[in-house]
């Protein structure tokens, strides 16, 4: 059964969450100010999703996901907010957030998305398979052991991250499309913001470049995606 915390003041919304997610199976964990929500994650490593709202008593959900993501990178995060202006957006998901869900939604877009997330965080291969370890240039990536290795050193990814430089890798020197990526990664019902592509993409160069800002292994392919260059880039 998967572990979900909600993090949310407004009695009607989280009920309403609640309910339909205990509907699907889900193990709920409730909470309702910023410093509850940060206290239960960590005494509890084994959640697979924190749904956050920005707005809440206490520390700010911005500021729930930054403190967590210092000590579990494992964990989806998927903001429930009706903060849906564009900064807003690009500042949860530069934190380390996996989503965004806009105020107000429908049970089925949010099943959806808790969906999508949850694949990512059980580190499903593409196809349902392990595709066993890559090797590009100075990186390893173990499906297996959900790890990626840059000069034998592990770097810590979240869900969305590993998913993403799991597939650039595995499509070496292909340019894969924003569209192909959403459609692999978030799944072919996502119908939020396509930019998420964009900040996983930029939180992925300040892991793995020595220059993010001179990106030699994740080139952009302008005015189409991106493409994996590992091996060339180490030559």
């Amino acid at each position: 059964m998967s572990k979900i915390l909600i993090l949310e003041d407004e009695d009607s919304i989280r009920s309403f969450v609640v309910v339909n997610l205990k509907r699907q199976g889900y193990e709920i964990t409730e909470a309702v100010t910023g410093d509850e929500a940060l206290e239960l994650l960590k005494q509890d490593d084994s959640f697979d999703i924190a749904l956050l709202d920005v707005m809440v008593p206490g520390i700010d959900g911005f500021e729930v996901c930054r403190q967590v993501r210092e000590f579990n990178e494992r964990i989806g995060i998927i903001f429930l907010t009706a903060k849906v202006q564009e900064q807003d957006k690009v500042m949860g998901l530069s934190l380390g957030a996996d989503d965004h869900i806009g105020k107000p939604f429908s049970p089925g877009e949010l099943m959806a998305r808790i969906g999508s997330l949850l694949r990512r965080v059980r580190r499903q291969p593409a196809g349902g398979e392990d595709s066993g370890t890559l090797r590009s240039g100075p990186f390893e990536i173990h499906s297996e052991k959900v790890e990626l290795r840059k000069n034998g050193e592990r770097i810590d990814l979240t869900p969305t991250e590993f998913a993403l430089i799991q597939r650039l890798i595995e499509k070496e020197g292909k340019p894969l499309s924003r569209n192909d990526l959403l459609d692999e990664i978030w799944g072919v019902q996502y119908i939020g913001d396509p930019k998420i592509v964009d900040v996983n993409i930029r939180r992925l160069r300040q892991k793995v470049e020595e220059d993010p800002s001179a990106p030699k292994f994740i080139e952009t392919v302008w005015g189409f995606g991106y493409r994996w260059q590992g091996r060339d880039a180490s030559t």
